[in-house]
């Protein structure tokens, strides 16, 4: 299979105010959200003046691939703000692009964090037309090396600014975003895959840490009508439990991120460190990959799979597709929120 091109594909973010509150009815289209709910939501963004980290960081991503010598034309494009897929697929058939390799800024199995990219590609070729681009998809990569190791790292920094008088009731607590038990549970080849491989990713990070410190896998950044069950415990309510069993300080590593978007700054942060702060917790958050060196080879790495057959580079046991089985995965069951 010859490939003529590279596109990040990534969840996209507002770069301005006025940019917030067009892009979260981007994000929830089709789901009956109130307008006084994304209004909420929007004050997180207006906290950092309207501006979501994720589309810099994306760029950043960008020019660090072209500096680590990836030999592809590259791409970008958004599911929810500018520059959208769309566009950018047209501008891949103008440019005489023919087939593209995908690269999702998300590690892992599920629904909103691999089935949907595929979604968010196949309409957007479907609104270019004909010539557009076929696009495949890199696979999952929440056990390659390139993204354990700088988990792993940045763990040993946050944990060295702690208290080491108290490290025998220090705790390690690895976070990741919820989802509904609906889309966690799905039957299947393909069912658990999002919590399974992050608890797969959570005991690699553990293991090459060296932290020695006991571990948790909990979620953060729900969202929906509160009647419907997610993943539980949240990271805040963990946090008050961990307090009243002893724990004096605790280290959060974002495992289920690749960078430090908004969800990571405005959850973690703000409200899971203020809630360390008022039960007298201390609290080292530990750092996203980013535009580590390594996570960036990775990316190569993962080109070279399909274009070399290059042999996979796996820390884990786990099964991974290239190409997902048919029904893998389906979309959860919308409701609006109330």
């Amino acid at each position: 299979m010859v490939y003529d091109a590279f596109v990040l594909l990534s969840f996209g973010g507002p770069e301005k105010p006025d940019d917030v509150m067009p892009f979260l009815r981007n994000v929830v289209r089709g789901r009956g959200v109130p307008e006084e709910r994304l209004a909420e939501v929007a004050e997180h963004y207006y906290h950092f003046g309207g501006v979501s980290p994720i589309n810099q960081q994306c760029r950043d991503l960008l020019a660090a691939l072209r500096a680590d010598g990836l030999d592809l034309p590259l791409y970008w494009g958004n599911r929810n703000w500018h520059p959208m897929l769309e566009d950018t697929v047209a501008q891949m058939r103008d440019d005489g692009i023919t087939h593209a390799l995908g690269f999702a800024t998300s590690a892992y199995g599920g629904y909103s964090s691999c089935k949907q990219y595929w979604e968010d590609i196949a309409r957007a070729r479907a609104k270019v037309g004909p010539g557009a681009p076929v696009i495949s998809k890199l696979r999952q990569f929440w056990d390659h090396p390139g993204f354990v190791e700088p988990h792993a790292d940045a763990v040993r920094q946050a944990l060295s600014t702690l208290d080491p008088g108290r490290r025998a009731t220090t705790r390690l607590v690895f976070t990741a975003h919820s989802i509904p038990l609906s889309m966690a549970e799905t039957a299947g080849p393909t069912g658990g895959r999002y919590t399974a491989q992050l608890h797969e990713t959570a005991g690699l990070v553990h293991a090459r840490s060296a932290a020695e410190l006991p571990w948790d896998l909990v979620w953060q950044s729900r969202s929906g009508p509160p009647q419907v069950p997610w993943l539980a415990p949240d990271i805040n309510d963990h946090l008050e439990a961990l307090a009243g069993q002893g724990v004096t300080d605790v280290v959060v590593s974002p495992i289920g991120f690749v960078s430090d978007h908004l969800e990571v700054l405005w959850d973690l942060d703000n409200e899971a460190a203020e809630t360390a702060e008022k039960l007298g917790l201390g609290y080292a958050r530990a750092a996203t990959p980013g535009t580590d060196p390594r996570f960036v080879t990775m990316i190569r790495e993962l080109v070279r799979e399909r274009t070399d057959a290059q042999p996979a580079k796996r820390l884990g046991t786990l099964p991974v597709w290239d190409d997902c089985p048919g029904g893998c995965c389906p979309a959860p069951q919308r409701r609006g929120a109330r």
